[in-house]
């Protein structure tokens, strides 16, 4: 089966300057967490070695975020951009901004999606200064992003902020609602919000779900996948989160989940494709 894996952080350029690679035992101690052993690659810091656990797993092509972070570490939209262009059709870029400044985020939002990036992402309580999803600083970029029919990552679920209250789906249900037509991805699926997630989803047509390594035997895994199995089935994505859990163990248990055939097809690749602009 082909896979898209929606979010990937491969062992190159200022990928290797985040914590998640500056901190291998804090990075192994949360994949273990999740009962996952530590990738090759990511231990080796081996880009040869991640590209051969896409090939092994059926991996056909990852989506790659940059990050405007403080505690994170950020990678530049133009390292990503390097980044797709060295690995032909096997990547895509979301882009990163700063929100402070929002002339030059529309600026550098053009300018991204001129160059091929076919999305955006925005992680609000992982800014330098944190702020919630449905801060009004955000508004004109959501609205850009509307306008010209962008999707747009959200990091709403997990680590997203300073404390819990960063994940709380009401932002999203909010900006949702705001903005109808805009395509949402909130990736780390809101967790441990799962309930509510599924909530917002249910309401609001254009909110996808992606808990990547959250789905990976986690409180709220099955309410996921029974989302999937019926109304979501069109907007649940397939993704790793890696370096954080190990690609080709991760994927390789997806597709052994309880979901049905046709919805198995729709969430590893097909609705992926379908955010991304990828033709059959």
């Amino acid at each position: 089966m082909k896979l898209i894996d929606f979010r990937v952080r491969p062992p190159l350029k200022g990928f290797l300057d985040m914590i998640m690679y500056t901190d291998a035992p804090r990075r192994d101690r949360f994949t273990r967490q999740l009962g996952l052993a530590p990738a090759p690659s990511a231990s080796e810091r081996s880009m040869p070695l991640l590209l051969e656990e896409m090939d092994a797993c059926g991996v056909v092509h990852g989506v790659i975020t940059a990050r405007h972070s403080g505690f994170f570490g950020s990678v530049s939209n133009d390292d990503v951009r390097e980044i797709c262009a060295a690995h032909p059709g096997k990547f895509s870029g979301l882009a990163a901004i700063d929100p402070t400044n929002r002339k030059r985020a529309i600026a550098e939002i053009d300018r991204a999606l001129a160059a091929g990036f076919p999305g955006v992402t925005i992680e609000p309580g992982a800014y330098p200064v944190p702020i919630y999803a449905d801060d009004r600083t955000l508004y004109p970029i959501y609205a850009h992003l509307e306008d010209r029919n962008v999707p747009v990552v959200l990091l709403t679920g997990g680590n997203a902020g300073p404390d819990l209250s960063y994940s709380n789906p009401m932002q999203v249900d909010r900006v949702a609602a705001d903005f109808p037509d805009l395509r949402i991805v909130v990736a780390h699926g809101n967790w441990p919000w799962v309930s509510e997630i599924i909530h917002v989803a249910f309401r609001r047509a254009n909110v996808y779900v992606s808990p990547d390594m959250y789905l990976h035997g986690m409180p709220g895994m099955d309410d996921y996948l029974r989302a999937a199995n019926g109304f979501l089935a069109d907007r649940f994505v397939f993704a790793s989160a890696y370096p954080l859990v190990p690609l080709r163990a991760y994927a390789e248990w997806f597709v052994t989940l309880p979901l049905k055939p046709e919805v198995m097809q729709k969430c590893a690749y097909e609705n992926a494709a379908s955010l991304l602009g990828i033709r059959p």
